[in-house]
């Protein structure tokens, strides 16, 4: 476990997935609102504005999320709170899809839980399977999954209504769904090499 500074990353990351024997995911945690996003959109001048529902509220949902460097598979966990233990289950049902063959390489932030003693002894007790690697504080723009959580959020929250929680997680989560087998399009966005 060792927090490396972005060029010394990026050239590790490189090698990483270029190894046969390693599988590569990158992971974060994320919240989606239920109140969704307002983006500006275009409409035809002939055309009335759209008016667009917003639910006044804070309720979130709040999920691990994981993407496959090599062939763009997701993994997701909704839970909530975000802590050791509830990391540890996901790092749990994340060596499930792990190859048997391969060594589970996890890219992971600087999270006060994700280096807590019960995740190091976690990790630890699992060294031959699995590796943790933490990017440098700070820097959200290293982590490939970043640009899958804005991804999901343009297409399941941009200007729509969610008058129930369940609703959002329903979007949400089939949106996960279509993502689960290696797709192109996860591939593509979270390409390293």
């Amino acid at each position: 476990m060792q927090t490396l500074k972005p060029n010394g990353l990026l050239k590790k990351l490189a090698a990483l997935a270029a190894a046969p024997a390693v599988d590569l995911w990158s992971t974060d945690e994320c919240h989606f609102q239920q109140h969704g996003s307002r983006c500006v959109m275009w409409v035809p001048p002939e055309e009335r504005d759209p008016v667009l529902r917003h639910e006044p509220t804070r309720k979130s949902l709040a999920l691990f999320g994981a993407v496959n460097l090599h062939g763009g598979q997701m993994h997701a966990l909704f839970c909530e709170p975000f802590d050791g233990d509830s990391f540890i289950e996901f790092l749990r049902t994340l060596l499930r899809r792990r190859s048997k063959s391969r060594q589970l390489v996890v890219i992971a932030d600087n999270a006060a839980y994700h280096k807590s003693p019960p995740v190091r002894s976690f990790v630890a007790q699992r060294s031959s399977q699995m590796q943790v690697v933490y990017l440098p504080p700070y820097s959200p723009e290293l982590n490939p999954i970043e640009r899958v959580w804005k991804l999901t959020r343009r297409l399941c929250t941009h200007n729509r209504y969610f008058p129930e929680l369940a609703m959002l997680r329903n979007a949400v989560a089939e949106q996960l769904r279509a993502w689960w087998r290696p797709n192109e399009t996860l591939r593509r966005l979270c390409c390293i090499t």
